[in-house]
């Protein structure tokens, strides 16, 4: 598990190597990247369950 300590000087390293600017826009692309793999894994769940009905 990553501590409270570790997560401070990995979120100092990002600041310093992408700069202030560019941090925001890479917390957007993250954000929309985790929403589309949770819609993409509820789909399959869905399937998987409309499978299980049909047998």
């Amino acid at each position: 598990m990553i501590g409270t300590m570790e997560l401070i000087c990995i979120c100092g390293i990002a600041a310093l190597l992408f700069g202030a600017t560019k941090l925001p826009e890479f917390a957007r692309a993250l954000g929309s990247s985790v929403g589309e793999f949770r819609k993409a894994k509820l789909e399959v769940d869905k399937e998987v369950k409309e499978l299980e009905n049909k047998q």
